[in-house]
């Protein structure tokens, strides 16, 4: 596993060479770039205290993209004869802000929406945001970390008062008792992470992990609790019957540090361990260990993931685990609480500032009078300017080209054709627009569909910062000018504002302006940046938020005293279990799950693209059990059909007992007739508005082979 998950780094000089950090996952691993683009050198940045130089497969070759022939270089407008053609900046912005026009005169500013992404840097984020609500006065705002991180942002936020994905630095898991990881495969989807739980085994500390397939992390787990699918409330309903029954809960930080607890302890009383094996799978004496080696422990740390939110009972799934934390008086406590695994490059600072339907920058809520009067006030307009709420982002999608819906659509660091759930359904929403614009440095499968395309500057191309899974606050560095004809992103949005007749309230020399108004936008919020500077960023390997003033260090550890909430406790939240929106029946006898691998990352618009790592995993497959195989006669290796209630796919079978009998597993990473999105429900959590990517009923059949004549 080594060799291809992390590999130890050969050092350069660092006096010649920049030190900046990977493009991919929420570790946003420090690395060393040297050599002009033909002959760049990428190494591992070992001073860098999140990865200490190690790199997985993809960080690696994360510079394989940067001259990659398929780079767009220029602008594309789709002509009359249906192709799209190069075109000139100048024309390319003129066509958009003229259409974007039109479009909002007869059928209302709401007609134009606006899609971010995770991997945007925060000042991207934050302009985004600031765009669709000054530039185009629209409500329609959203991004695809809707998609990723909504449940448990959500699940936090109602318990703490706080989203910060790690309220610790991930340093501390290195050193805690014992650790519940729940929903996470993180040996393939952020390597360097698992050097961690390995310090952490040996200095004695235990592992536990919660997935219905087993993985190249439950090989490194002291136990691997297999539930079934979309169960996870019940279960973790069910360790706190158990904590509370035999006496393992913490009463005096419940009494001092929390409220509600009367109404969660009356549902766990519910949730016997005879019924929870029912419901789960999992036997109940294994529940009763786990219960057991978690409220014995001297410190403790739950952790959650994609398995457990991207369900439409995924915020509920989350605080149900949370309950856990607050009950054995784990959060606010050195070495202990509950954390969220981030996934995209800036899942964390990208929910912050403003590029979500519901989020002013610096986590403020945009229906908070007081929080619309302050980014008022910076952005130099009335406060009854500001658009409130819009429609979360499969919801945006959804209405496109429908009366009443979004007519226009500007796409940027997202491939929402291969991302969204029910994909097929989105493709041809996205067809009844009357304008797609997307930015974006291949053309994505999304960009494939635009009407205007233009090419941004990529990672090392532009400065700016990230905000990694702890909630440091990083400074990616430009190492390289864009290619001729290529703008970064920032250019492009206060460009389109200009052209959009808004440009006097976009106008910045360079990004650390951006920057710099983003900190008065998020002073006093939530997430408040407003004393993180660049220079306090590069003399410190990066600032925790909160960060109030010049002269305050930042926060590594979050809720040692109180919880900002109004009462500065944390609240307890009674959950009840729902069943999926789709279970098997005769139809549809399976589950059929999600997932990332090692070699490949999100939609896949960068790493398709790599061959080092297409040598890995060059294509999806299908992951079931033998007796599944042999119920349905299929060996490995063969071609089979994937169907749902939304489609069908084919795909290449893949034989192995390292998940249930019940369940089916297929990568995400790929698009077209390979997309598994295609197949995926569009279910919504009530609260987060989180499709329910992990479960779905699904069949399974092989594909009849055509003998030729």
């Amino acid at each position: 596993m080594s060799d291809i998950v992390v590999t130890p780094s050969v050092q350069i000089d660092s006096a010649e060479s920049t030190a900046t950090h990977c493009p991919y996952c929420a570790l946003q691993c420090g690395i060393q770039l040297s050599g002009s683009r033909e002959q760049i050198k990428l190494v591992g940045n070992k001073h860098f205290p999140v990865n200490k130089g190690s790199l997985c497969i993809k960080g690696w070759n994360a510079s394989a993209t940067l001259t990659h022939s398929e780079r767009l270089l220029s602008p594309l407008i789709r002509s009359s004869n249906g192709e799209l053609e190069p075109a000139s900046w100048d024309d390319a912005l003129a066509f958009v802000a003229q259409r974007f026009h039109v479009i909002q005169q007869q059928h209302g500013k709401d007609a134009v929406g606006m899609f971010g992404g995770g991997s945007l840097t925060n000042e991207k984020a934050y302009l985004l945001g600031k765009f669709a609500r000054v530039a185009l006065e629209t409500s329609n705002v959203d991004y695809n970390g809707r998609f990723c991180m909504s449940s448990a942002a959500t699940a936090s936020q109602m318990a703490f008062g706080l989203d910060r994905g790690l309220p610790f630095p991930i340093e501390d898991i290195a050193y805690t008792d014992m650790v519940l990881l729940v929903g996470s495969n993180i040996a393939e989807t952020m390597p360097p992470l698992l050097h961690y739980f390995g310090e952490q085994h040996r200095n004695g500390g235990q592992l536990i992990l919660v997935d219905p397939r087993a993985s190249l992390t439950s090989n490194q787990a002291t136990l691997h609790l297999k539930l079934t699918p979309g169960t996870d409330a019940v279960l973790a309903n069910g360790i706190l019957h158990i904590l509370i029954r035999d006496g393992l809960i913490n009463h005096q930080y419940i009494d001092q540090r929390t409220e509600d607890f009367s109404r969660v302890k009356a549902v766990a009383a519910t949730y016997w361990p005879e019924r929870v094996e029912r419901i789960t799978g999992i036997p109940e004496a294994l529940i009763v260990r786990v219960a057991h080696m978690l409220g014995r422990a001297r410190s403790a740390m739950i952790l959650t993931a994609r398995g457990t939110e991207q369900q439409s009972q995924g915020v509920n799934n989350v605080l149900a685990y949370i309950n856990i934390a607050l009950a054995l008086g784990l959060v606010g406590r050195p070495l202990s609480g509950y954390g969220c695994i981030t996934g995209q490059g800036n899942g964390q600072g990208g929910r912050e500032h403003g590029q979500k339907a519901d989020q002013l920058p610096g986590y403020r809520k945009i229906t908070d009078p007081g929080a619309r009067q302050h980014i008022a006030n910076v952005w130099g307009i009335p406060e009854q300017a500001i658009p409130l709420a819009g429609k979360s982002a499969y919801e945006m999608l959804d209405t496109a080209g429908k009366d009443g819906g979004i007519r226009a659509l500007m796409v940027m660091g997202s491939n929402v054709v291969v991302s969204s759930p029910n994909a097929s359904h989105i493709q041809e929403r996205l067809k009844a627009l009357d304008l797609l614009v997307v930015a974006d440095f291949f053309l994505s499968e999304t960009a494939q569909m635009a009407d205007v395309v233009f090419p941004s500057a990529q990672w090392a191309e532009e400065e700016g910062t990230m905000t990694n899974l702890e909630g440091r606050v990083l400074k990616r560095e430009r190492v390289l000018e864009p290619p001729l004809g290529v703008r970064t992103d920032y250019d492009l949005l206060c460009s389109l504002a200009a052209c959009m007749g808004k440009g006097q309230f976009f106008t910045y020399a360079d990004t650390q302006q951006i920057f710099d108004e983003l900190r008065r936008a998020s002073a006093g919020g939530i997430a408040d940046y407003s004393g993180i500077t660049y220079e306090k960023i590069e003399a410190n390997q990066g600032v925790f938020w909160p960060c109030v003033a010049e002269d305050h260090a930042g926060t590594p550890r979050l809720f040692l005293d109180r919880f900002p909430t109004p009462s500065g406790r944390a609240r307890f939240h009674a959950v009840q279990h729902r069943q999926p929106f789709e279970a098997p029946d005769t139809a549809y006898p399976l589950y059929l799950t999600t997932g990332r691998i090692l070699a490949q990352y999100q939609s896949g618009t960068q790493t398709r693209r790599v061959p080092r790592l297409n040598e890995v995993a060059s294509e999806p497959f299908v992951e079931l059990h033998p007796s599944t195989a042999h119920r349905f006669m299929i060996a490995p290796g063969e071609s089979v059909r994937l169907t749902t209630r939304r489609g069908s796919a084919v795909f290449t079978a893949k034989v192995t007992p390292s998940i249930r009998e019940d369940t089916i597993f297929v990568p995400f990473h790929w698009g077209g007739e390979q997309s598994i999105n295609r197949l995926t429900s569009p279910a919504l959590d009530p609260i987060s508005r989180m499709p329910e990517f992990k479960l779905c009923a699904v069949r399974i059949e092989r594909c009849e082979v055509t003998m030729e004549a």
